[in-house]
């Protein structure tokens, strides 16, 4: 093992604040190195927050034959849900049995192994459903008589982000935001990296030991920043796009449909009275953070979700739509949607500075994809092998017994003059950081200036003091999902003071929050 320089600025700095960056940014923080997470622009602003929001073992790749992956997510699945119970919940998932498509007796089996293989706890188990008589039933279309009823989980994807950060950064991590990596030299024991602030363009140079390259769809763009690279693995760019509809169903059930080209797309309860519907897989070009969705897209979801439903959805139906671009591993597949979902680590050594790229993944695996880099990186930094994010609760999930319902209950009586709709949001969305973010209110007018959709001050002034939020998209689209609800008078309105707040000086900031 090479000797390293007891001069570098941080252990590790990682590059790409989306999951796996911050997942890994934490972990390797945890361990007591000095760590430096970067992001060129927010916090899950990319493909992390462009998901179908679901913590799931991946029912249909078993039909691909990658029973690992299966087993690792239906494993995470579990100890994610007992670390954050207030952004992950458990769904009932309804598979309706499509008469041409896969026969009920290879469904039953698929469904047999989903409950098996990842030694499931807490979840119940699948089993067959009466669409003639289940209230799920009542919107599908008559010919859909038979199904199959199973669990999985339900994330607030931007949001899990948004935590591992948090939690990194109390542990001592130094977290920036819109920071970009410029330029990558490799040295003996040690690199040079050149950043720059996105904001106001400063340049400054630090060093570190290792780099950890998390960057998602930039990932092999990353990599040609270090002239000496040596590229062992490719990514497949996937679009994936979804669909927001006004709500579809009035039961708590979410769908999952068979496609006739063996794709599936979900159909989930979202935002209160929204339904969300997705997704697509269309490989795109090198231009990843530009993808919007298209016109062939929103036409394919909703000719897909109209082959089950009584109602036909009808792109005029649209009231929100998002794409993100996944960066698979490149296993040669020919058609994107068999490409496999599982990650790969290459880990280069050379000169002694070593550089770990992450190639591929799922947002249910990070964690165990961290492990599984801190397992590579331990022998060069001399740390501790110990899995100790398995038992380690995410800000705001420290509650009794993984009790969301029952914390709900004791917040509401502590805030009775607050409305319980407000108080559920906040609890869903801060957990037991709601003391914090509530700690100088006493009254509704103590909220301060209300936005629209729910949004007041307090919770404006808690995102940009705690969670890096800058922008009112920051706000309104990864931090919650609140733009669905406000007017662009409102979202005006809230640019404007989002704009006043950040300019004030720093201890001025600071004394809003007290």
């Amino acid at each position: 093992m090479s000797e390293l320089p007891d001069t570098c600025d941080y252990d590790v700095v990682v590059i790409g604040g989306g999951i796996n960056g911050a997942g890994i940014a934490r972990d390797a923080v945890g361990r007591g190195l000095s760590v430096l997470l970067c992001e060129k622009d927010d916090l899950a602003q990319h493909t992390s927050s462009a998901s179908t929001k679901l913590i799931h073992g991946g029912l249909r790749y078993l039909e691909h034959y990658d029973f690992m992956l299966v087993r690792h997510a239906l494993q995470e699945r579990e100890v994610l849900l007992r670390a954050a119970p207030h952004i992950i919940w458990p769904l009932r998932f309804i598979l309706p049995h499509h008469r041409s498509l896969r026969p009920r007796w290879l469904i039953r089996l698929g469904l047999f192994l989903y409950d098996h293989i990842g030694g499931r706890k807490l979840l119940p188990k699948s089993h067959s459903v009466d669409l003639t008589q289940h209230v799920s039933g009542e919107p599908l279309k008559n010919e859909f008589t038979h199904g199959f009823e199973y669990s999985d989980c339900w994330v607030q994807d931007a949001r899990l982000v948004v935590l591992n950060a948090m939690d990194a950064a109390e542990r001592g991590c130094d977290v920036r935001v819109r920071t970009e990596v410029t330029d990558l030299v490799r040295h003996e024991g040690s690199w040079s990296i050149s950043l720059r602030d996105n904001n106001t363009d400063e340049k400054s140079t630090v060093t570190a030991r290792v780099v950890v390259n998390a960057s998602g769809p930039w990932v092999e763009k990353t990599l040609d920043l270090d002239e000496e690279h040596d590229t062992r693995y490719a990514t497949r760019l996937v679009k994936g796009s979804h669909v927001v509809v006004p709500k579809i169903f009035d039961h708590p059930y979410t769908y999952i449909f068979q496609n006739a080209d063996n794709r599936i797309i979900f159909a989930v309860p979202y935002e209160q009275d929204y339904t969300l519907l997705g997704t697509t897989d269309m490989e795109v070009g090198d231009e990843p953070g530009t993808v919007e969705i298209d016109a062939e897209e929103i036409k394919y979801i909703c000719d897909a979700a109209s082959e089950y439903f009584n109602d036909r959805v009808k792109p005029a139906d649209v009231v929100w739509s998002y794409s993100g671009v996944r960066p698979l591993y490149d296993d040669a597949s020919a058609n994107a949607s068999k490409v496999t979902r599982d990650y790969k680590l290459d880990f280069d050594i050379r000169k002694g500075a070593p550089v770990l790229s992450v190639y591929g993944g799922k947002i249910t695996t990070y964690r165990k994809l961290a492990d599984d880099a801190m397992g590579m990186l331990s022998e060069h930094l001399s740390v501790s092998r110990s899995d100790w994010t398995f038992d380690a609760p995410l800000p705001g999930g420290d509650m009794p017994n993984a009790d969301f319902d029952a914390y709900v209950s004791e917040i509401e009586a502590q805030y009775h003059w607050l409305e319980k709709s407000v108080m559920y949001d906040y609890v869903r969305n801060y957990g037991t950081r709601v003391i914090q973010l509530l700690q100088h209110c006493t009254k509704v007018e103590d909220l301060g200036k209300y936005f629209g959709g729910g949004l007041y001050q307090v919770e404006v002034d808690y995102l940009i003091q705690n969670e890096w939020a800058q922008t009112s998209q920051d706000i309104l689209w990864r931090r919650s999902k609140k733009g669905l609800r406000l007017s662009a008078a409102e979202v005006d309105g809230l640019d404007q003071y989002v704009t006043q707040r950040l300019t004030l000086p720093v201890a001025a900031q600071a004394a809003i929050q007290r």
